[in-house]
């Protein structure tokens, strides 16, 4: 608990990116005193990451944003993975409705339209201070509190503040991660790739919806469709090649004379980046946190780098705003590492396998052997679920993500819930269940659709953590109540801000 009185904010976040704003969105909501410290003047204006999942669009609609981002969006129908005829080789289908989450399952955005959202997001709370163009240089974390020393470059001004948490949404060259004095595990995928980002001049229909992967030994490379007119494609960059001749115009739109031509298309961005697979050791010193690209670096493979920053803002979150408030002990704070590191660790290593894949020989037989293919056709892909890694969870279902059916009135699940732990009962024991004020409880009656999901688990109660993942489960009605025990200290968490209603039982 933080209770110095010269603590100016509960929390600091360095860096304004899309985790550290998802981050600030959620701590703001609740009420917390945030300070966002951002080097740059305003949010980049080119594309980066391209790509979230059904996952990612909760959290959005956690922080009441998701109606504003969706119709910036295009719904992702898959990825394909072609040899250099054209062969598929891997398909990975996705579904075009909504799925157990409530959203698509893939989605496709324009970074900057996605940033500005959720920058807007933070006006909505007087009590969240962004402040753009101060760069962070010195950290000491005084056991009860952290001092944090920073420029004003619009100023010219040192200042300092004092604040009860730092966390380091400040991306691969973290500052705040020198500070947490971590090493990084290595996943052995380093590579230069050509990304060049471009906007066609008419539709072109024949390049298609889906992403495309073409396992091309002689030159590897991807294919992304962008929501409006805006198309990626990402080449790697053979050994003997200089990373700045290959930016220049007539070279990129050589490589790109397969698939379009100068005078279908304007270049909006080329450059070369090196893939990295990167996982910070440490993601948490006293009061310092790693979240982001600060503590973990992801190829592009799967689309899941910005997905992990987001996820691991919806995990950190709760826990910093029940430290805030006194209620959360050390074991809980350094679940946010033991939960996240394994879950992001399965994720970077699976694209490291496709990136392998892309960039060997590109053969069935390869992708047979790590796929599985059906006799003589193409390998299918599905999907990962993946829960989190050992922490507050408990029983054989816990940390595993909780699917978002919708109540009998047609409103989805999470909107009720808020960012908060909410009980899901069995509607024939709701008569026993006796629920602390603040803690929201559902019945089977109120969602339908938890019947099935309650009957999949072999339980007549589940509790769903803030972040939408499982806390346990209780088998029958005699372990209700330590069920509500345990869900009872993760409750007391406000709602989203637009009309939804307060936390409270809604019985049968």
């Amino acid at each position: 608990m933080t209770t110095r009185n010269d603590i100016a904010y509960d929390v600091a976040i360095v860096g304004y990116g899309p985790t550290g704003a998802t981050l600030a969105n959620l701590l703001g909501q609740a009420g917390l005193r945030v300070l966002v410290l951002e080097r740059e003047a305003a949010a980049y204006h080119l594309p980066r990451a391209v790509h979230f999942d059904a996952e990612v669009m909760r959290v959005f609609q956690t922080i009441g944003l998701a109606d504003e981002v969706e119709p910036t969006t295009m719904y992702h129908p898959g990825m394909r993975f072609v040899d250099a005829g054209g062969k598929l080789l891997m398909d990975w289908p996705r579904p075009l409705e909504a799925g157990p989450q409530g959203w698509k399952a893939g989605y496709r955005f324009h970074q900057p339209d996605l940033e500005q959202i959720l920058r807007n997001g933070t006006v909505r709370f007087p009590n969240i201070e962004v402040r753009t163009r101060c760069e962070v240089f010195a950290l000491e974390d005084q056991g009860d509190a952290v001092e944090l020393r920073f420029e004003d470059m619009s100023k010219g001004k040192v200042e300092r503040v004092h604040v009860g948490y730092v966390v380091g949404c400040d991306g691969a060259r973290s500052l705040v991660r020198r500070y947490i004095e971590t090493d990084m595990e290595d996943c052995g995928f380093h590579e230069r790739w050509l990304v060049v980002d471009l906007i066609l001049k008419q539709p072109k229909p024949e390049l298609g919806d889906f992403s495309i992967q073409y396992c091309n030994p002689a030159r590897p490379a991807t294919y992304v469709p962008v929501p409006g007119l805006r198309r990626r494609w990402e080449i790697t960059v053979l050994p003997h090649e200089d990373s700045v001749s290959i930016t220049a115009a007539d070279r990129v739109w050589e490589l790109l004379a397969d698939w379009i031509t100068p005078e279908e298309a304007f270049l909006e961005r080329t450059a070369v980046y090196t893939f990295h697979s990167l996982i910070a050791n440490k993601w948490r010193a006293g009061r310092l946190f790693l979240a982001g690209d600060s503590c973990h670096q992801t190829p592009p493979f799967m689309g899941q780098g910005m997905c992990a920053g987001v996820r691991d803002a919806a995990n950190l979150g709760w826990k910093l705003i029940l430290a805030a408030k006194g209620e959360a002990d050390e074991a809980l704070l350094d679940s946010y590492q033991s939960e996240r590191r394994p879950n992001v660790a399965e994720y970077i290593r699976t694209a490291v396998r496709l990136g392998g894949l892309i960039n060997t020989c590109g053969t069935q037989e390869a992708l047979n052997a790590a796929m599985r293919s059906d006799e003589g056709g193409p390998a299918l892909m599905k999907s990962l679920t993946i829960g989190l890694g050992e922490g507050v969870n408990s029983g054989p279902h816990g940390g595993a993500l909780f699917p978002q059916p919708r109540l009998a009135d047609g409103r989805m699940m999470d909107d009720v819930a808020g960012y908060a732990a909410t009980l899901i009962v069995d509607a024939s024991l709701a008569a026993e269940v006796k629920a602390p004020q603040g803690l929201t409880v559902l019945t089977t009656k109120d969602l339908p659709g938890a019947s099935d999901l309650l009957a999949n688990l072999q339980a007549v109660a589940v509790v769903v953590r803030p972040d939408r993942y499982i806390l346990a489960t209780a088998v029958n009605a005699g372990e209700i109540p330590a069920l509500i025990e345990a869900a009872t200290r993760l409750s007391g968490l406000p709602g989203p801000t637009s009309s939804m209603p307060n936390q409270e039982k809604i019985s049968a």
